[in-house]
């Protein structure tokens, strides 16, 4: 700890039936004393490492006092600890923790890089850089799945959305997006899931300007996406499943020259779609007006728009929204798809599941601060935004050893406050680091089995 730090106390004279002494001066503590769970998290990873080869150091070497790796390590490590500004450096220089994650001596150890030191490092990165950060990502979290699943994998679900992510400064590339009524980024965010389970992996995060149309980007990533997924999953059928804005004629002319994927991509209506679904319209309004609640119908025609090179199925569904005290409303969907299943099935088992990433879409934002983009420059942006995203993918990874606990679904603002944010003194001698953490503390247990799950042995 720095020898300025201050021990002034706070007393509360009667607020207890005696005298309450508040004093900030316990040597080598943390409230990160969990936070070890993220170092074993990353080590079987690699991430960090693999960032850290691909990026260029260009600082003279004789003015180095902490190697690209470390500055790395610990914008990743605080931002899964909750730390989303490079200001939170000067609070965090002296943490025993955050020393030890970056293989330091917590107590004896140098102090963490300073503020501008990560400034500097956010806002040297090229474009190429970036490019590159972005492939290791995908390619990390593609091989994760493979060594965990191998050939028993027999579907790939692959989900892209974007969100706003407003801006209130002079950051370059910011625009005013009038759907949002705002000033905004766009990022384009990809998901994997696999077979039947509820997770949704990160596996892409690309920043973009704020009047990008919803399809930019998209044909790139998938194009590099599907051969990596076939080469990692070779028994699996790939689905896609894409909101309406992606429903360009350039990504369905590619989608259905791949061959073995599926893919589920909502459409606009347009006057031509509403005339098919005309008929199905009026019967969903006499079915919800006979019950008083909402009521929804579907069928299929085959459709092909002005710029398409050919028909294809459309599922049409045709429903009439009912709220206590609101008119009915009509609510006409289309989708294209070239499943083959039933309408219904379609809709209501295939696509209305993308509904789970919005959580962790909110994740991001609430529990990660993806959005933090504050940064005047677009690139320096754009690698915050990347560094989330590896956060992100480590406390997924995290939420995964924690199967079989309460925290197997907690989001990620809770685990972090339940495995992560415990108060803890540090203890380091020749032979041994000892953390002495709260004896009471509420999922003591929680966090010995997520140890364990990580390769943890029990001592005495």
């Amino acid at each position: 700890m720095p020898a300025q730090t201050t021990t002034d106390c706070v007393l509360f004279p009667d607020l207890f039936d005696r005298p309450l002494t508040a004093r900030f001066d316990l040597p080598h503590a943390s409230s990160d004393g969990g936070a070890v769970l993220l170092k074993a998290v990353e080590e079987p990873l690699g991430l960090i490492d693999e960032f850290a080869r691909h990026l260029t150091d260009r600082r003279q070497p004789g003015k180095i006092d902490h190697q690209l790796r470390e500055l790395l390590a610990q914008r990743i490590f605080g931002l899964a600890c909750g730390y989303a500004d490079a200001n939170d450096a000067a609070r965090l220089a002296h943490d025993p923790i955050h020393k030890l994650l970056l293989d330091r001596d917590p107590i004896d150890g140098c102090a963490l890089a300073s503020q501008p030191t990560l400034s500097r490092l956010e806002n040297a990165v090229r474009a190429v850089d970036l490019y590159r950060l972005g492939e290791i990502l995908a390619a990390i979290v593609i091989d994760r799945h493979r060594l965990r699943l191998g050939s028993d994998c027999r579907k790939v679900i692959v989900d892209l959305d974007t969100t706003p992510d407003p801006t209130h400064g002079a950051q370059q590339l910011s625009f005013f997006h009038g759907h949002y009524d705002t000033h905004c980024y766009l990022p384009l965010l990809g998901f994997l899931s696999f077979d039947k389970e509820p997770e949704q992996h990160l596996f892409t995060a690309i920043l973009r300007a704020g009047n990008a149309g919803d399809k930019r980007g998209v044909l790139g990533v998938l194009r590099r996406l599907i051969p990596q997924l076939r080469q990692a999953f070779p028994c699996a059928r790939i689905l896609v499943r894409l909101d309406g804005g992606f429903a360009g004629p350039d990504i369905l002319d590619f989608l259905d020259d791949e061959p073995r994927v599926d893919y589920v991509v909502g459409f606009a209506k347009n006057s031509v779609l509403k005339r098919f679904a005309r008929r199905l319209m009026g019967r969903a309004r006499r079915l919800s007006r006979q019950s008083g609640q909402t009521e929804h119908l579907y069928r299929e025609c085959r459709y092909a728009a002005r710029k398409w090179s050919r028909k294809r199925r459309v599922i049409i569904k045709a429903e009439v929204v009912r709220y206590p005290g609101r008119r009915p409303k009509d609510n006409p969907r289309f989708l294209v798809t070239n499943l083959h299943q039933s309408p219904r099935w379609i809709y209501e088992r295939i696509y209305c599941h993308r509904g789970d990433v919005e959580n962790r879409i909110k994740e991001l934002k609430d529990g990660m601060q993806i959005d933090r983009t504050s940064c005047s420059r677009f690139l320096a942006n754009q690698f915050r935004v990347l560094l989330t995203a590896a956060a992100y993918v480590l406390m997924q990874a995290l939420r995964a050893h924690a199967q079989s606990t309460s925290c197997a679904r907690a989001q990620v603002s809770t685990l972090r406050e339940r495995l992560l944010k415990l108060g803890v003194q540090v203890m380091a001698s020749t032979r041994r680091i000892l953390l002495r953490l709260p004896m009471r503390a509420p999922f003591a247990d929680t966090w010995i089995a997520v140890a364990s799950s990580l390769g943890a042995c029990r001592g005495g």
